[in-house]
This record gives C-alpha cells, structure tokens and sequence, in this order.
C-alpha cells in the first residue's frame, strides 16, 4: 500500500513508516548472520573466517546496490511527493536500465579480479580457496542483489515499508533453512551457505519485481500540468495526459547520479575502507579474523538498522520537499532521533551482558581465543552506538535534501579517522587498537553531519517562507 508521507503528525507518521524497515533489516542481516553463524558452527573456524573474509569485498557490491537503491528512492519519493506519476515511471525504468549495465559490468569485474583482491587484503593462503568460492558465488547472484535492493527503494519511496519487509521475512528464513541443509545435511561447506544466500535472494528479487511493476501499471499517466497564477494550464494537462510515459530520461538519469553517485561512494569508500582495516586484522592470523568475522555481523546488524532509519529519513525528506512542506523536515528529524534513542538503550544492554553468548553462538567449542576476540570488539565499540546512530539520521536528512557535498564530507571524515588510527593503534595495541579507532570516527562524523543537517533544515524552512 503507496503512503503520502506529506500529511499526518511527521513524527507519528515517520515512526510508522520506519518500524517496518527496522523490521526488514534484522531479516536482511539473518542472511549475512545465517552464513557465518552455519560455517562457523558446522564448517569450522577456517570456514567462518573464509565468509568474513570474503564478506568485506562483497560490502563493495553492496556499495553500488545502495546507491542504486538511494538515487532511485530519492527522486521517486519526489516525484511521487509532488504527485507526478509519470515522473515516478520514468524514474523507475530509467534506474532499471542503468543498473542493469553497471550489474553486468561489476560482475565482469569480480570474476576477473576477485582473486587479486583476496590477495590484495592478505588472504591467508588456508582459507583462499573457500573464500574465492564464495566470492564467486556471490558475484553470480549480483543481479539479484541489485534488483531486490532498487524494488526496496522503490517501495519506500512509495511509503511502503510493509511490502519488503513481508518478503524479507519469508526469504531469511528460508535461508537459514537452507544453509542449514546445505551445509550440515549435504556437506557442502562454504559453497553451501554461498548457494544458500543466491537461490533465496533471487526469488525475494523476481517477487519483488513483480510487485513493484504491478504497482507502477496500476498508477495514472496524468501529471498536474504546469502551475499558474490562476492555477493549472487546461492545455497543458491535456497534452500530459496524451503523452506516454517515457522509458528513458537523461535528464532523471542526470538527477539520479547526483543522488547515487555520493551514496555509492560513501559507502563504496567504508567498504574499501572496511577492506583495509581487515588487511590490517589479518595480519594477526585466523583466530582474529574468526573472531571479528563473528562480532562485526552483529556490529554491522546494529548500524544497517540505524541505516534503515536514516534511510527512512530520506525519503521523508524528499517527500516532503516534493510536497512543498519543508517544515515537516525539522520536526522528523527530532522524531528520528527520539526513535535511535529508544532503540539504542537495549542493544547496548544485551551487547555489553552477553555479549560472549552472542559470539559463541558463529564458533565450535574450543575456539576459545576467536571468542575473546569479538566479545572485546562489542564491548569497545557498543557503548557508541548512539553516537552513529544520530550521524545516520542526520544524514538521512542530507541525502533526501539533496545535499551531498556536506554528506560526502561527514561520511570522509569518519572513515578516513578509522582507517588511519585503525593502523596507530595496533602498532601500539595490537588488535584491541583496531576496535578503539571505531568510536573516534563516529564521534567526529556525527558531530559534523548534526552541523550540516539542521543548517540545511534551518534553509529550506526559510526559502519557503520567502518563496511564499
């Protein structure tokens, strides 16, 4: 069901609109979880450092889906703010057709290059062989993997965030019963849990698609017409709703790259970080790189869900711009806040409680020093969550705002912290270094994007009022 996100209390409206996209990506994250969680618990230590190992390359696939998924998402909820149907059309197939040529040319790329970044990253020559299976596996499936992620933009940007989470629910699930059978029932190992991710993904794609286009048929070729003094141009309402939907714009495209482009980066930019710093983890022999394996998929489930939420601030951002209700904006972002708050007070509890119930559960008995490894990676890096979870809401703000110079800079500032401190601090303490040099990133980060958010909200509210 579409959602205008331009009418009703913004903070009632935006905690309805987000609770199903934090839902969507607890079970977004049980795919990743599902995949360390079987290798590590039936395949071994070996295993589960093989798809750790292998997971922070797959990140920069990721990176392009997400921009993908935000450009889309962006200028759909805009023009669907502004009730322009065939805009949001035009949008739609116009990403299709661009991503569907940047998916091809990624995969070309991983299957002739995957080998030298494993190398690239000190891959240690025992668990090569499982990680470049997975790698290649994955790369197979990029398809999938884009697709789904545009068709969740799509639907967000519609304010629909039930849809994606239905289907992610039934997905995950099935993956995890299938990683499990892969893996223990047929011993298929770590082509097991890579099989496992690739069929369920697919199917959650084609569903997806096949709703979305459904949604996109059933919407009106009309667009408002051109606005006047005297209101709307009879003449030119006519000729629009004459008029076919284009399949292709440069002009949209042009628009979506401004919006993709900084998203792919950033987070192209945290991956290739992300990268160096497992370069840097690696060098301090499987048992570490087991160890963070487990611990930064229950790091990475906690941030994708502030994400989630900074996503959804996006698109009420950009609806509501759309709408011409840029007062809105303030009084989501201080409700996007009060909902990280409320989110973030029970993960640190069970995080900093049990935290080596939750690592213990991706290792075999025995794996003792792996343990003691992740645990002390959440207990260093969980107190700060809150601190993150403020920067990606305020970015939320940015991006939807189409603000992506100051995104970039508050996104370059926090990793580039991380990596360089990532590589002080373990000369001098060795790995618990590495886990010290996430809050001070975050802490510089978030103090910049809070600064560049509420003096963009602070802006449209005043050009507004003189426009009016």
């Amino acid at each position: 069901m579409n959602k205008d996100l331009t009418v009703g209390k913004p903070g009632t409206v935006l905690w309805k609109f987000c609770l199903p996209l934090l839902g969507s990506v607890i079970f977004q994250q049980l795919y990743n979880i599902a995949d360390s969680l079987v290798a590590g618990r039936y395949a071994g230590e070996d295993a589960l450092a093989a798809v750790g190992n292998s997971y922070e390359i797959t990140l920069v696939y990721l990176a392009f889906a997400f921009g993908c998924n935000m450009g889309c998402s962006v200028i759909v909820s805009q023009f669907f703010g502004a009730k322009n149907y065939r805009g949001v059309k035009t949008a739609v197939y116009t990403t299709f057709i661009f991503s569907a040529i940047l998916c091809l040319t990624l995969m070309l790329a991983g299957f002739l290059f995957g080998g030298e970044l494993l190398h690239l990253i000190n891959t240690p020559q025992g668990i090569f062989d499982d990680s470049k299976l997975y790698l290649d596996i994955y790369t197979g499936g990029l398809f999938f993997l884009f697709f789904y992620n545009i068709a969740t933009g799509i639907f967000s940007a519609l304010g629909d965030s039930k849809t994606p989470f239905i289907f992610l629910a039934i997905s995950s699930v099935a993956n995890v019963i299938v990683d499990i059978m892969f893996v223990k029932t047929f011993d298929m190992a770590v082509a097991g849990v890579a099989w496992a991710t690739f069929i369920c993904q697919g199917l959650s794609c084609v569903a997806s698609l096949v709703v979305v286009m459904r949604r996109l048929w059933k919407m009106e070729d009309i667009d408002v017409g051109a606005e006047t003094e005297d209101g709307y141009e009879t003449d030119t309402y006519e000729h629009i709703a004459k008029e076919k939907t284009e399949i292709f714009s440069w002009d949209i495209l042009k628009k979506f790259l401004r919006i993709a482009i900084p998203s792919t980066l950033q987070q192209g930019f945290v991956s290739v970080g992300n990268i160096i710093i497992q370069g840097v983890i690696n060098s301090f022999g499987s048992a570490v790189i087991a160890g963070y394996a487990a611990a930064i998929k229950l790091n990475n489930m906690v941030i994708t869900t502030f994400s989630a939420l900074g996503n959804g601030m996006s698109n009420f951002t950009a609806q509501n711009m759309g709408g011409g209700k840029p007062e809105r904006i303030g009084k989501g972002l201080f409700a996007g806040m009060r909902l990280a708050l409320i989110i973030y007070i029970p993960i640190v509890i069970v995080y900093q409680i049990f935290g080596d119930v939750l690592v213990d559960l991706f290792m075999k008995e025995g794996a003792t020093e792996a343990l003691g490894v992740g645990v002390k990676f959440l207990t260093i890096v969980s107190p700060f969550y809150v601190i993150i979870a403020m920067k990606l809401v305020c970015d939320g703000v940015l991006r939807g705002s189409g603000s992506m110079n100051q995104f970039m800079i508050a996104t370059f500032s926090d990793l580039i912290l991380r990596v360089g401190l990532a590589f002080i601090f373990s000369a001098k303490w060795g790995s618990v270094g590495i886990w010290c040099a996430w809050p001070v990133g975050w802490i510089i980060g978030t103090v910049i994007s809070v600064i560049f958010s509420f003096s963009i909200k602070n802006k449209l509210v005043k050009d507004a009022r003189l426009a009016s």
